[in-house]
């Protein structure tokens, strides 16, 4: 079903409308989701069934990256919340075999109130404007904004945060520092997922403060930040942010990815009288994704970086397997990964692990209801995989 575009069109449409808060359509619609997307892209709607899932995928020689569906939270309530459920997903790798999770995934929106990420994005934003603008709650970060990132959303100088954002903040940095600290304990990495721009200035800014506590602290970077390679500035901020970190000594892992929000960024841009963040062509954004995954295998044949390089274009993962070999970064690196979506490209995943690559699927579980979100982009933003997915499951 979630192979077919005009039904993919009609789905994100009904899932967007009012007709889903009418209760029993709310059902029926939710049933039917849970037997279309939900199956092909959740990897169980809990950790039990996510547990068999990875399972299968370690025997078949792949790992998985845990994420917990959960984002948007606008209260601390919500927040701490969320929190427990990150928290707990954390611990469950040790119910899992040794070394078949290779990160949990965490969205900063989902232990960060979203009014907050948005006025930090503000007032970090005019700090890149105004340098002279004193932020006093900032605390050890690393650049966030380069010259040419977007600032449309700031368009006027913002208020200072008020005591009570203040707490807030200092509530949503001690969410962050915990389960950092038990990924360190448990030596299993967490990945800070990319959102978009209106909030990302906030999401960096937490964590890179969190990677600097943290990334000297094991063998390899804890902390792992989100490139977008489909935005703009997206070289600019990973060379800028990635020369900072070396003269501080400070290991900085990377997941790469093309990004997930071209709809929504490109729509409030416009409504702004802007251009869009996001490259013009899709051939810029993969000549723009390829410049990246080079650079940073770059940096681990120098024994100062790591990425996961999240792509389902098949060209980019040979491209980057090449250079891989030809600068002797073995191929079992734990710095050098490889990931794709569950439920899409499986056969390139197979074929990466075949070829020796560490290669892991991102595994969304939770509830049909609270993936809501995640189904939606992945409908929306990836319409030309659906087919092949099928295909892919059929061939596999």
């Amino acid at each position: 079903m979630a192979s077919m575009d005009p039904v993919v069109e009609m789905g994100i449409w009904v899932m967007r409308s009012k007709l889903m808060e009418i209760p029993g359509f709310r059902q029926a619609i939710l049933g039917t989701v849970k037997h279309s997307f939900y199956e092909q892209f959740v990897a169980g709607k809990n950790l039990l069934e996510t547990s068999k899932m990875v399972g299968k995928l370690w025997e078949a020689g792949l790992k998985g990256m845990l994420n917990y569906g959960l984002e948007h939270a606008f209260d601390n309530h919500s927040c701490d919340n969320n929190y427990q459920t990150l928290f707990n997903t954390i611990e469950s790798t040790n119910i899992f075999a040794p070394s078949s999770i290779s990160f949990v995934i965490v969205k900063i929106s989902a232990i960060c109130p979203m009014p907050l990420l948005e006025r930090l994005s503000d007032l970090l934003r005019w700090e890149k404007q105004d340098p002279s603008f004193h932020l006093p709650w900032k605390q050890n970060s690393l650049p966030i904004l380069s010259d040419s990132s977007p600032l449309y959303h700031t368009l006027t100088k913002p208020e200072s945060l008020t005591r009570q954002e203040e707490k807030d903040l200092e509530l949503a940095h001690e969410r962050l520092t915990k389960l950092c600290q038990r990924c360190l304990e448990l030596n299993v990495p967490l990945a800070v997922d990319a959102e978009d721009t209106k909030i990302q200035p906030g999401i960096d800014y937490l964590t890179y403060n969190s990677a600097i506590k943290f990334n000297k602290l094991g063998k390899n970077p804890i902390v792992y930040g989100t490139i977008q390679a489909y935005l703009k500035d997206a070289n600019e901020r990973l060379l800028m942010t990635t020369n900072a970190a070396e003269k501080m000594g400070l290991p900085l892992g990377f997941k790469l990815v093309r990004g997930a929000y071209m709809s929504s960024e490109t729509k409030l841009a416009n409504s702004l009288g802007f251009n869009s963040p996001i490259h013009n062509t899709i051939q810029d954004t993969h000549n723009c994704y390829n410049d990246c995954a080079s650079f940073m295998i770059d940096k681990i044949a120098d024994g100062s970086g790591a990425v996961v390089l999240a792509t389902h274009n098949v060209d980019s993962g040979k491209l980057a397997a090449t250079k891989a070999r030809e600068l002797g970064i073995e191929e079992k690196s734990e710095r050098l990964q490889f990931a794709q979506l569950y439920g899409m490209s499986e056969a390139f995943s197979y074929g990466l692990a075949n070829a020796g690559f560490q290669v892991s699927k991102y595994l969304t579980f939770g509830p049909v209801d609270e993936v809501i979100p995640y189904l939606l982009r992945r409908a929306e933003e990836n319409r030309g995989l659906l087919s092949s997915s099928t295909l892919d499951k059929q061939l596999m």
